[in-house]
C-alpha cells in the first residue's frame, strides 16, 4: 500500500466516517471537512436549543479517527434510551458542552481530538450553523431533513449565501495531495459540504487528485431514481469535477472525462464500503 502525504475527505454522516477509516491507514496526514447542516435528531435539537452548528457528523468522524480505547472514546456513539436526554448521543452532548462553555465550536472539536487521540484533524465546513435549501419536485424546500425526504433535487445551496467556509478547511484543500469526495448521501452529506462558498472555490483550484467515491448502495429518497451517471452529473452541476471515480465492481461504468477504477468494495452489511478494500484503492491513486 503506497503512502500519500496529505489527504482530505469531504462529506458527512456514515460515508465520511467510512472514508476516514480507510484514509487513516495510508495517509501521512488526514483532514476531514465535515458538514454541519444537519437539522434532525440529536444534532437538530442541540442546534435549536444552543444555537450551535450540528455536532453529529463531527462525532461520527471522531469515532472513525480515534486512536484511544478509553471509556470516553468508546462511549461517543452511545445514545440515551429514556428520560430528557433520550435520543442524544454522548459525543454530541460533550461537543456541545465544550462549545457552549468555551464559546468556540472549533476549539471544542480540537479538545475532543485530543481527548480521543484522533489520528487526523476535523474541520467543520463552516464555523456557524447553516441551513440547506434546494429546488425539488415540490418546489423550493429548506432544511436537511426535508431535502433528504424529497425527490427531484437540484440547485442545492445555503440559505445564507454570505456564509463563508472555515478557513482551516480551505487551507487543507489547498495543501492536499488527494481529495476524497464521498461516499455518502448525495445532497445532504457530499454536496452539503462541497457547495459551501470558499470550499467550492478551493476544490476548483486544487492541484491535488480529486476522487469521487460512489456509493455501493442507494436507497435514500433524495436520490431516488439516480444511477451512477446521475450522481456524477449532480456533482458536476454543483461545481465539482473529479479526476477519478471509484466504483464497486458490480456497478456499470459511468460516462465522462475521468478515470474509472472498479474493485470489490462492498462491506459485509451490503450497503457500506469495506474500509480496507477502499484504502487499497485510494492508496494506489496519486
Amino acid at each position: 500500500m503506497a503512502e500519500i502525504r496529505r489527504v482530505v475527505a469531504l462529506g458527512g454522516g456514515h460515508g465520511l466516517a467510512s472514508a476516514l477509516s480507510a484514509i487513516r491507514t495510508y495517509a501521512q496526514t488526514v483532514d476531514g471537512i465535515v458538514s454541519v447542516a444537519d437539522d434532525g435528531g440529536s444534532s437538530g435539537r442541540l442546534r435549536r436549543e444552543l444555537g450551535l452548528p450540528a455536532p453529529g457528523d463531527i462525532r461520527r468522524c471522531l469515532s472513525a479517527l480515534s486512536g484511544s480505547r478509553s471509556m470516553l472514546a468508546r462511549s461517543l456513539e452511545h445514545r440515551f434510551e429514556s428520560g430528557p436526554l433520550e435520543g442524544h448521543a454522548v459525543g454530541n452532548l460533550i461537543i456541545a458542552g465544550l462549545a457552549d462553555a468555551s464559546g468556540d465550536f472549533v476549539a471544542a472539536i480540537e479538545e475532543m481530538e485530543r481527548l480521543v487521540d484522533a489520528q487526523g484533524r476535523l474541520h467543520p465546513a463552516t464555523v456557524s450553523a447553516v441551513t440547506l435549501r434546494a429546488d425539488s419536485d415540490e418546489g423550493t424546500i429548506t432544511g436537511q431533513v426535508t431535502i433528504e425526504r424529497a425527490t427531484g433535487i437540484h440547485n442545492l445551496r445555503l440559505t445564507d449565501p454570505t456564509v463563508r467556509a472555515n478557513p482551516n478547511a480551505v487551507e487543507a484543500i489547498h495543501n492536499a495531495d488527494q481529495i476524497v469526495i464521498g461516499p455518502g448521501s448525495l445532497f445532504t452529506s457530499v454536496l452539503a459540504t462541497a457547495v459551501v462558498p470558499g470550499i467550492n472555490d478551493a476544490l476548483a483550484a486544487t492541484d491535488g487528485t480529486t476522487i469521487y467515491v460512489a456509493n455501493v448502495a442507494n436507497d435514500r429518497a433524495e436520490a431516488r431514481g439516480f444511477g451512477l451517471n446521475e450522481h456524477i452529473r449532480a456533482v458536476a452541476e454543483h461545481g465539482v469535477w473529479p479526476d477519478v471515480v471509484v466504483i464497486d465492481e458490480t456497478d456499470d461504468h459511468p460516462v465522462g472525462d475521468f478515470k474509472v477504477v472498479a474493485a470489490p468494495l462492498r462491506g459485509t452489511d451490503g450497503w457500506s464500503h469495506d474500509p480496507l478494500a477502499l484504502a487499497a484503492i485510494l492508496s494506489s491513486l496519486d
